[in-house]
């Protein structure tokens, strides 16, 4: 037997920055110049083309930068392979090369599927988030987590491929609805339970005035949130130990989303997600009663449900999503425990028995 051996061994250094302050959308056109691309494609949704998408595109074109608009029909059920190989294809038409740079405009499904456009499109190219929502703010457009859903299961394709920066204006969250304000806020208080005790007691002491746009407690609650976020990607970008925990409320939350075809807010599947993780935290000898009662104490008061009951889904059917998981290794689920609030772990020691009975009980 004769063996060719190819080595491909590198090093690529995949940092970026994550910006935040008011009016940055204004000034994005300073930041692409700055960018190594010829031309730029904005990809954005139905919601936000109107508003904050001609507005982009004119103020780039002033400065004489070559700008095109991609738009699709907002919603969760366009992250799919469908509407992505409809950009591709769109952006193939305007005969759009290496040399280009996406720029993804709006929420968390804007983000996921135009951070995998450009993570396949030409090999790969170059994007940026600028993130038009709180739940994009402090979740998804950090990390490189991209990719679309399938019928079975929520990101069941996709990459890890890294934007080039992320630019978070936070003007955009004075038009924010409230329910949106709510469903970001899920995320944030995620990254407080996991990892973060002191944030979390922030959270608990500052949730109204959060609710009431404060600016520097919003911006506060965004930075810090973003710098767990950051910290655990900077330890582990592919997933492979401590970035697991990020999915904390996620294994029955994604679980939730496709039993309801995704017509479910992102936010609120992992609130409740998240309150019977704890819940399931609890009942294995981890976490005190008194931790899941403020967790879920916050939840409330956030705006964010966290009882099955409100959907009338049945334990059974969202078990038959749990099965398509993708942290399901060897045939086991990694589910995200906590041992207090601020300590999140992974256990691979969860029976499908021991959910059940946790979902049961409602």
């Amino acid at each position: 037997m004769e063996v060719v051996k190819v080595d491909l061994r590198e090093e690529i250094d995949n940092s970026y920055d994550i910006v935040i302050g008011n009016g940055l959308l204004d000034s994005l056109a300073m930041e692409l110049k700055k960018v190594p691309a010829n031309e730029f494609a904005v990809i954005t949704d139905s919601n936000i083309a109107g508003t904050y998408g001609k507005k982009l595109i004119n103020s780039l074109k002033k400065e004489n930068i070559d700008v095109h608009l991609i738009t699709f029909s907002a919603g969760e059920k366009s992250k799919s392979r469908k509407t992505k190989e409809k950009i591709e294809n769109e952006m193939l038409r305007l005969n759009l090369g290496r040399d280009a740079c996406i720029i993804a405009l709006g929420g968390g499904v804007v983000g996921d599927l135009a951070g995998f456009v450009a993570a396949t499109y030409m090999r790969g190219i170059p994007y940026i988030q600028v993130p038009t929502t709180l739940l994009a703010m402090v979740d998804s457009s950090i990390g490189g987590k991209v990719g679309v859903d399938t019928i079975h299961a929520k990101n069941a394709i996709g990459a890890f491929y890294q934007p080039k920066k992320v630019i978070i204006d936070l003007d955009f969250l004075n038009t924010l609805q409230k329910n949106e304000l709510s469903n970001g806020l899920a995320e944030l208080i995620k990254h407080a339970l996991i990892k973060d005790s002191n944030f979390f007691h922030f959270l608990e002491k500052n949730i109204g005035k959060i609710l009431k746009l404060d600016s520097d407690a919003l911006k506060t609650a965004i930075k810090r949130s973003c710098e767990i976020k950051a910290d655990i990607v900077m330890q582990d970008e592919k997933e492979k130990g401590i970035r697991r925990i990020l999915n904390y409320g996620h294994t029955i939350g994604h679980a939730i989303e496709s039993s309801l075809n995704y017509r479910i807010s992102h936010g609120n599947a992992i609130a409740i997600g998240m309150n019977y993780a704890a819940k399931l935290s609890a009942k294995l000898g981890h976490l005190h009663e008194g931790s899941v009662i403020r967790q879920n104490n916050l939840l409330e008061y956030a705006g964010l449900p966290h009882k099955l009951s409100h959907h009338k889904l049945k334990p059974r059917k969202l078990l038959e999503h749990v099965q398509y998981d993708k942290k399901i290794i060897n045939g086991r689920i990694n589910f995200v425990l906590l041992n207090s609030i601020g300590d999140a772990f992974v256990s691979d020691d969860v029976a499908m028995e021991d959910i059940k009975n946790i979902l049961e009980k409602g």
